[in-house]
């Protein structure tokens, strides 16, 4: 009985979280919708490669144009580009090696041999990257291809067949990729800064809390550590976020749009991601002197309230680029010009603690000047950070006007 009710909850939570979505893909412009633009885009073009394939040319296999046609159905154009040369040259050079050797040596177990050994030397070549493996698949499908043929006029055929399907399929997955809602994804850079500021707010606003009652024990510094140094991984997607957004706008046709002419390219957006990994790399340094902060003597309690009283103006400054919009630029940058000013003179602040209660900024063996520093750093980031957004709004060279 329990155990059915269990699997009645986890089958209702199953159905939500797949209603749920749909309801996003259909709502907005996100992931959801471009994996279901993706899927229907390789439809197309599979279910018109098999057309041409089988109904047109009548080929013997005919699948290797919808495989092909799917295979080559990236995130943007230009990738769909790129693999498309490089599956060809790949299968190119399979087919090549198989008939160059079934020509030779005829179909035996040997020719295999030398086939596969060729083929896949011949796929750890770097230019063809990820399609270096489809070297050996093209080959072992010719050599079968070949095996089952009768007469050399026909072998050649065969093989001469499969490299005609697989230029077909490429042709028309890179056609429907360029011609049906080419991918354009300039908010993919606005995502990767909003992820990485929310990481980098998350972080200070369960901080700032903790130093304006106490001093903090060693498992809460702990924790906080773990948490500041496996942002690196962040870090790494927020990057790939933004060589996407810098991707999709090559070879797509959408970027001659009159709605798309104007966008200037992603010098603002690699200026604050930038500011905002050398953050998360400060506070991860913050956080391993709050690590020893109970090394730090009588004084390390008020020290520690002015701190948190700077972490939570940094969270603040934080949470204006958790939401970051380009459509709402020039405010948000006002507001992140007197949240920064409100941060320097909590900065200033603890500065002003230090020299009243004469702590050595200089002795390794106590984490004053560590946390100083880090609070001196953050502060010129966020200055930063809030003078390229100025300059950007005021310039009008950030806007996407909803891309």
């Amino acid at each position: 009985m329990a155990d059915g009710f269990v699997n009645e909850r986890t089958g209702a939570g199953r159905l939500t979280a797949a209603a749920r979505w749909w309801r996003r893909a259909f709502s907005y412009a996100g992931d959801e919708r471009a994996t279901l633009m993706v899927v229907g885009k390789s439809t197309l073009a599979a279910t018109l490669a098999w057309v041409i394939a089988y109904d047109v040319l009548d080929a013997a296999s005919p699948a290797f144009a919808p495989f092909s046609a799917v295979l080559i159905m990236q995130v943007t154009v230009y990738r769909s580009v790129v693999q498309s040369l490089r599956y060809v040259g790949a299968v190119v050079a399979g087919v090549l090696v198989q008939a160059a050797l079934g020509y030779l040596a005829g179909p035996d177990l040997l020719t295999f041999v030398l086939v596969a050994l060729i083929a896949l030397a011949i796929g750890r070549w770097s230019v063809l990257g990820v399609q270096g493996p489809q070297v050996a698949t093209a080959a072992f499908f010719a050599f079968s291809t070949y095996t089952s043929s009768s007469g050399d006029a026909q072998r050649f055929f065969r093989l001469g067949e499969i490299v005609v399907l697989v230029l077909i399929g490429c042709a028309i997955g890179t056609a429907v990729n360029i011609l049906v809602a080419p991918p354009l994804r300039y908010r993919s850079a606005e995502y990767s800064i909003h992820n990485l500021a929310r990481t980098l707010h998350d972080l200070l606003t369960d901080i700032y809390p903790v130093l304006a009652d106490q001093v903090p024990d060693q498992d809460t510094a702990a924790k906080w550590r773990t948490r500041a140094a496996r942002t690196g991984e962040m870090i790494k997607q927020a990057q790939s976020g933004l060589r996407t957004a810098k991707e999709s706008t090559l070879l797509n046709p959408r970027r001659l749009w009159r709605r798309y002419r104007g966008h200037p390219g992603f010098q603002g957006y690699e200026a604050v991601l930038g500011a905002l990994e050398r953050m998360l790399y400060q506070v991860a340094a913050l956080t391993r002197g709050l690590d020893r902060s109970r090394e730090g003597g009588e004084a390390l309690q008020p020290f520690l309230q002015r701190y948190g009283a700077f972490l939570e103006a940094g969270g603040a400054v934080t949470e204006v680029l958790t939401t970051l919009d380009e459509t709402t630029l020039l405010q948000q940058a006002k507001r992140l010009d007197r949240l920064t000013d409100e941060a320097e003179a909590r900065r200033d602040e603890v500065i002003e603690v230090t020299d009243r209660l004469s702590l050595s900024l200089a002795d390794p063996t106590v984490p004053y000047g560590v946390l100083v520093t880090e609070a001196t750093r953050l502060t010129e980031e966020f200055r930063y950070t809030c003078q390229v957004l100025l300059d950007a709004a005021k310039e009008g060279s950030w806007t996407t006007r909803g891309a």
